[in-house]
């Protein structure tokens, strides 16, 4: 298997998915196809005369099923969508399907050209663009409450939330390491009160399982448009809002008033309670935890191991111990 060059991770060449998938769309003919963001998976932007389209190739781990289920749920939410909210839709191909599988040096890997978003993203900086989130980001769960999709999918659990994640972080820094001890307490605490929390009735539902506003949305005109479902699975809703909470580029002395300006557009349009605002910070440790995992999910085949030793796991533990002490 390894005696010739094999690729963890490879970067297609932007003529190598010209030729493989201008054919297939009535878009026209393609101008350029620019490599535009190197994330958890691969961003081109394409421009033809009809405009731009944005190329996304899922890294090779992503499964069809995975991309099938995202592609379904935005094309079926685009015709849920109100005034303040929307999501950007996959184009579809000429056989109207959504996606494409192309061979890569690292085996197969799915394409979908998504439409172009030509808004801004915005800093949620003030009360107003806060409100607004809030009230768009309502809007999503709602229209998420009306999809009727039947696909198998991951749940995002305190399964999948805090023990996969665990198991990942234990066999990375080696299950004999002094932390692992430290990090499996902090796990069951976090997960039992979570289950005690989720006891009082938590909302759940469809999340957009990403939803950070940092990344995730678009403002287009006075309407927020979001992307990057690639996480979307059933869960606690206050773990979707936990994630826009945490963001990190609000100054301090602000944040208060920003999240209840957040708090007020979000219950201008649908019902959050009193118990599902309290467990706000429990899924805030339950989504670093989880993010934890994700960087060990992606050292040896993206990141490499430099950045990701002693000086990464004490920032974490120091971090969890900061939450247990609160």
């Amino acid at each position: 298997m390894y005696n010739r060059p094999t690729a963890l991770r490879s970067v297609l060449a932007p003529e190598y998915l010209e030729h493989c998938l201008s054919r297939l769309y009535d878009i026209g003919p393609w101008k350029q196809c620019l490599f535009w963001l190197r994330g958890f998976n691969d961003t081109y932007r394409i421009e033809t005369p009809d405009g731009f389209y944005i190329l996304r190739v899922y890294r090779s781990e992503v499964s069809e099923s995975d991309v099938n289920f995202e592609v379904s749920l935005l094309t079926e939410l685009q015709g849920m969508m109100d005034a303040t909210t929307n999501v950007s839709e996959p184009i579809p191909k000429n056989d109207s399907t959504l996606y494409t599988v192309l061979d890569a040096p690292e085996g197969e890997r799915i394409a979908v050209i998504f439409r172009y978003l030509k808004g801004i993203e915005h800093p949620l900086d003030d009360e107003a663009s806060c409100y607004a989130f809030g009230r768009s980001a309502a809007a999503l769960h709602a229209a998420m409450d009306r999809v009727t999709i039947e696909q198998p999918r991951f749940e995002l659990d305190t399964d999948f939330l805090i023990q996969q994640p665990l198991k990942r972080i234990s066999e990375y820094i080696g299950i004999e390491h002094q932390a692992v001890p430290f990090l499996r307490e902090f796990a069951v605490s976090l997960q039992k009160r979570i289950e005690i929390a989720a006891a009082s009735g938590l909302d759940w539902g469809l999340c957009h399982g990403d939803m950070h506003g940092n990344n995730n949305a678009f403002l287009e005109g006075e309407q927020f448009t979001h992307y990057d479902f690639e996480w979307a699975a059933k869960g606690w809703r206050a773990y979707d809002l936990a994630q826009v909470k945490a963001r990190k580029r609000q100054s301090p002395e602000k944040q208060d008033a920003l999240w209840n300006s957040l708090m007020k557009g979000y219950r201008s349009v649908r019902h959050f309670s009193a118990e599902d605002e309290q467990a706000i910070e429990l899924f805030i440790m339950a989504r670093r935890f989880w993010v934890m995992g994700l960087d060990v999910a992606f050292i040896h085949q993206d990141t490499g191991a430099l950045d990701y030793g002693e000086g990464w796991l004490h920032g974490f533990l120091e971090e969890f111990r900061h939450a247990d002490h609160r």
